[in-house]
């Protein structure tokens, strides 16, 4: 099949790999525009970008979609049909119906539940217990085209949204390769409007700890706010950020946000309905992260510490 492959972050590099070795011809890929990144402010390349340009395929970035000029270039291709994952940007109608067999998307949830730009995230934030992957064919909606595939996963008890990310993807790449195998036998399947939830894209508030929560909930929070916006809380007025943490067996009466442990490699924290959260790695502010024993050592927190305040 003749396709136009749109992606950019490094969840998409499996799906495009995927359909090269299906013996798919990928006659171009759009990706993101270069932007820059980092300390230096360097420009990157998009993992879609590099892996395309090493596959000697045609990289497209237009920075505007919505011209003439955009939509000329793209239905140049004569594609059988566009294969989108995680491109970061909504496409209109014109490009959607742009091939025969118009554009098919992988989405990392089992739609209707999380539509939007970090389905992954909020899974995982959210406390669901299963997730998956879902191909659709693709309309003018968030997320809202018929189902064609999907494939469930159940979410392990201690993956963040990283490690999830990276299996879905794998997953994603193995159920694209089925839904276009058997394109033309599939019958598309229209989404329960009523039981959509959405996942929009994260806001570096998100991140701040409100030490009223149970530690359940900061738990998943800590696991699904990664790689951005992170978890994060401050001691004695600077930043710590939390990479690892889990709900203690244990239980308290202190005031929510209490430091009630602070020794060896045991790092407690109070926090809303008596429950008690135990931190296993952290970065202060303007260091790296840390095992917990290495901050204690350093930053020797008392007992009865607020941490927010």
């Amino acid at each position: 099949m003749r396709i136009v492959f749109m992606g950019t972050p490094k969840a998409a590099v499996p799906s495009l790999e995927r359909l090269l070795s299906d013996g798919h011809e990928i006659c171009a890929v759009y990706t993101q525009p270069d932007r820059p990144s980092g300390r230096g402010n360097k420009i990157t390349f998009s993992p879609i970008k590099e892996c395309a340009l090493h596959q000697n395929i045609p990289v497209f970035q237009p920075t505007k979609i919505r011209t003439s000029e955009a939509l000329e270039e793209y239905r140049s291709h004569s594609a059988d049909v566009a294969v989108v994952v995680a491109y970061g940007r909504i496409l209109p109608d014109t490009f959607l119906t742009a091939f025969p067999k118009g554009a098919i998307n992988v989405h990392f949830s089992l739609l209707p539940k999380y539509r939007g730009a970090a389905p992954v995230n909020w899974a995982i934030v959210n406390g669901e217990v299963e997730t998956g992957v879902t191909t659709m064919q693709m309309d003018v909606g968030l997320d809202t085209g018929d189902i064609l595939l999907q494939r469930a996963t159940k979410i392990k008890v201690s993956e963040n949204a990283i490690d999830l990310m990276e299996r879905l993807s794998a997953i994603g790449a193995e159920l694209l390769s089925a839904t276009l195998m058997d394109l033309g036998n599939l019958k598309p399947v229209k989404q329960d409007e009523s039981a959509a939830t959405f996942a929009p894209i994260m806001k570096r508030e998100d991140g701040l700890i409100d030490w009223q929560m149970s530690a359940g909930n900061i738990a998943n929070r800590v696991r699904g706010f990664q790689p951005f916006p992170a978890s994060f809380t401050f001691i004695d007025r600077a930043k710590l950020t939390l990479w690892q943490a889990n709900l203690a067996e244990t239980t308290s009466d202190a005031p929510s946000g209490t430091v009630l442990t602070a020794n060896g490699d045991i790092f407690e924290v109070a926090c809303g309905d008596r429950s008690v959260l135990t931190v296993g790695e952290v970065q202060p502010e303007g260091k790296r992260r840390m095992s917990v024993r290495d901050f204690l050592n350093g930053a020797k927190p008392q007992i009865g510490t607020i941490l927010g305040e």
